[in-house]
């Protein structure tokens, strides 16, 4: 743990200070909390995903069939077993009306989330990366975002724009800055010039998501960083590890007579990751590896 991340400060403050105290910081998208231990045993900033909750816990695409009182369990289930990590809470649009999105807002403070995303689609919303989006008009955004500022205490709060056009995604972030938040996010960029235009406009940690086959270039940290990027948001590597693990884990077992011989992990070490976490539960002052 950081000095500038003292065990007295909020979650919000906390990431705050890791933000702005880092040259870049990246998020680790999870599905599950097993997969938040595991994400946690290397990296200390985890991305509650909608895209990997969704497929995890539905079985379907992220199109808004995610309600807000299970992202709020699910934080609380990850905070309970990891008590130092940095959550940054993927919402939404905040779950439709502005004031379920400050309700959202304040439980998840409560329930030790450091950060959320707000992002200005209109439902039935997409994932950041497909084709298809509707986007709020700056106006609703702006008045449904400095609502949520205004009812948050420490949280960090990002600002996503999902606008696929140069001079409206300006306009916004602009915005965005302006109204008070954190740090902006324009989901589905393909350009890292893009990137590297609008971090030196924006006087705000600038945050990044990429996703694997989605629209944005395959980038390095370091190549990020010299673009201006302060968060990298990576949504779903731990989702789309598992599957073809998974699947693999099947023909193994149908090619081997059902012999689980030859099985990479068994429960003495599935167990030492429980074991873990609920060490952790009972001795919250335990610190967190760093990446």
């Amino acid at each position: 743990m950081k000095p500038t991340e003292s065990a007295n400060q909020s979650p919000g403050s906390r990431m705050r200070a890791a933000v702005h105290g880092r040259d870049i910081m990246p998020f680790i998208g999870t599905y599950d909390v097993l997969s938040a231990a595991l994400a946690g045993r290397h990296f200390d900033a985890l991305f509650i995903s909608g895209f990997g909750f969704a497929a995890s816990h539905y079985g379907l695409p992220d199109m808004g069939f995610i309600t807000w009182s299970e992202i709020v369990y699910y934080v609380q289930r990850i905070r309970t077993v990891l008590p130092r990590h940095h959550i940054l809470v993927d919402i939404d649009d905040g779950y439709c009306d502005p004031e379920v999105a400050c309700h959202v807002v304040s439980i998840l403070e409560a329930s030790g989330a450091s950060g959320v995303v707000l992002e200005d689609q209109k439902r039935p919303r997409r994932c950041g990366h497909f084709e298809g989006k509707q986007i709020m008009d700056l106006d609703e955004y702006l008045s449904k975002l400095k609502q949520v500022l205004a009812t948050r205490r420490d949280l960090f709060v990002v600002a996503r724009t999902d606008s696929s056009d140069l001079a409206d995604i300006e306009r916004r972030v602009l915005a965005f800055a302006e109204a008070g938040a954190d740090a902006v996010l324009v989901d589905g960029l393909k350009s890292l010039d893009t990137v590297r235009q609008l971090s030196a406009k924006v006087k705000l940690p600038f945050c990044f998501n990429q996703i694997a086959g989605g629209k944005s270039p395959v980038c390095t940290l370091t190549e990020l960083k010299q673009t201006g990027v302060k968060l990298v948001i990576y949504s779903t590597p731990c989702l789309f590890a598992a599957q073809p693990a998974i699947e693999d884990a099947m023909l193994a077992l149908k090619k081997e007579d059902g012999s689980l011989a030859k099985s990479r992990i068994g429960v003495k070490e599935c167990t030492q990751v429980l074991q873990e976490n609920q060490a952790r539960r009972q001795a919250p002052q335990i610190s967190v590896r760093e990446p």
